[in-house]
């Protein structure tokens, strides 16, 4: 006898798409953020570098709006001076200003992830307390070839953060239905461990993510 979940998930997927097709046949989509323009300092973090999606890699991820960047954070809090070393993040931003053509939407890293090489060794979800309010996200431990990184990652939308997959294909149909919108972000944050270990990585993750959080907010469409 074939397994429920079988059964039900092409049942949903479908149910969705029909759903989510019919209610943004007058959709409301926002205005693009002006990603770029994303402060390069703050909190006790500053921007190291720039670092550009491949063409190729865009191409398949068909965002909207991408933010790729490394920070670092430093006690120096002014940009004229120069940076002291410290804990590294790489930021990710996938913006999507409409999922009703269903081929425009977030790539889960839990599968993006394996099929980069990129091993789960622990995986769950950290809640976190930001100026913004408290907001649950996925934790990975991946390792790939000896090195070892720590991922944090959640789907932003405009009233509310989500961690799991299910969870953020529920709420399209909701706010799609309720607000006539489909935008989401993907929002990722990777600390490598080095020689602190994964619970330093996590804390610098962790405390990346909980000042980055609210300007997030303010930056995304509202």
């Amino acid at each position: 006898m074939p397994d429920r979940r079988t059964i039900l998930v092409p049942v949903f997927l479908l149910a969705q798409a029909a759903l989510i097709h019919w209610a943004s046949g007058r959709e409301r989509a926002p205005a693009p953020p002006a990603l770029g323009s994303f402060p390069t300092a703050f909190g006790a973090w500053r921007q190291l570098s720039e670092d550009p999606i491949a063409a190729d890699v865009a191409d398949q991820l068909r965002a909207d709006q991408i933010l790729s960047r490394t920070y670092m954070r430093t006690s120096i809090l002014d940009a004229t001076l120069p940076a002291t070393t410290g804990p590294v993040v790489g930021l990710f931003v996938a913006w999507f200003q409409s999922q009703r053509a269903g081929t425009s939407q977030p790539h889960s890293p839990k599968v993006c992830l394996p099929a980069s090489g990129w091993i789960p060794a622990v995986t769950g979800e950290v809640t976190m307390d930001t100026a913004a309010g408290v907001i649950t996200v996925n934790r990975y431990i991946v390792v790939n070839h000896g090195q070892r990184d720590v991922v944090l990652y959640w789907y932003q939308g405009w009233r509310r953060v989500t961690a799991g997959e299910w969870a953020a294909k529920f709420w399209l149909v909701a706010d799609a239905l309720r607000d006539r919108r489909t935008d989401t972000a993907l929002v990722r944050v990777v600390a490598q461990s080095g020689d602190g270990g994964d619970q330093a990585a996590t804390a610098a993750a962790t405390g990346f993510a909980q000042v980055l959080y609210p300007l997030l907010r303010e930056n995304l469409p509202r």
